[in-house]
């Protein structure tokens, strides 16, 4: 029998600087938005529309990202054309719901802000240290907690850990032997030094 109860949602990494993204919305939320997207990708090629561009932080933020092109006009479905992902970041349901049918029938993946019934993904709260990235989601039920979640595993991952994923990569490009083999040693290595850490 499979097992539908808790977080089904399948979590992945989209390589944002390959695709084409459109937010649309330019108030506070639209910001916010935008904000995660370029903290997380600072070359990803967004097109941000709002019928008003009230935060002037997103221009600020085009004149950083020369990938970014900010428009203040109202959204039109002809910006859909060439997208591979929407962000709907306005104060309008109505909107939000007519973007998101224009998304389905063109096989659009769409983010709707504080929707989660018009939502095909979310968008999570996101640890970063060096290369290592880990994404926390609750199911849309509470961002605030996935916050906190944040704020614990930045507290509590340690700075050395860019150093571990080297020493890690370097490990694994001498290893010799088949898939197994070396997943096998790098479970060994891993392991080690969980232990060690448990112990400090």
């Amino acid at each position: 029998m499979i097992d539908t109860s808790g977080n089904v949602l399948f979590p992945i990494f989209i390589k944002l600087h390959e695709i084409q993204t459109l937010i649309v919305g330019g108030g506070y939320v639209g910001l916010e938005k935008l904000e995660a997207v370029l903290r997380n990708s600072p070359e990803a090629n967004v097109l941000l529309v709002g019928k008003e561009i009230l935060q002037e932080k997103i221009y600020e933020l085009e004149k950083e990202h020369p990938n970014l092109t900010v428009l203040e006009r109202p959204y039109h479905r002809r910006y859909l054309k060439g997208k591979d992902l929407v962000i709907c970041a306005t104060d309008s349901r109505q909107l939000h719901e007519k973007i998101k049918t224009q998304c389905k029938r063109r096989h659009l993946l769409c983010n709707v802000a504080d929707t989660p019934d018009l939502c095909d993904f979310y968008l999570s709260s996101v640890v970063k240290k060096g290369d290592l990235k880990i994404a926390i989601s609750s199911n849309g039920k509470s961002p605030t907690l996935t916050k906190r979640f944040r704020q614990y595993f930045e507290e509590s991952l340690p700075e050395s850990v860019q150093d571990i994923l080297d020493n890690l990569e370097n490990i694994r490009d001498q290893l010799k032997g088949d898939f197994e083999y070396k997943v096998n040693q790098l479970n060994e290595v891993t392991n080690s030094w969980l232990e060690k850490k448990k112990k400090d």
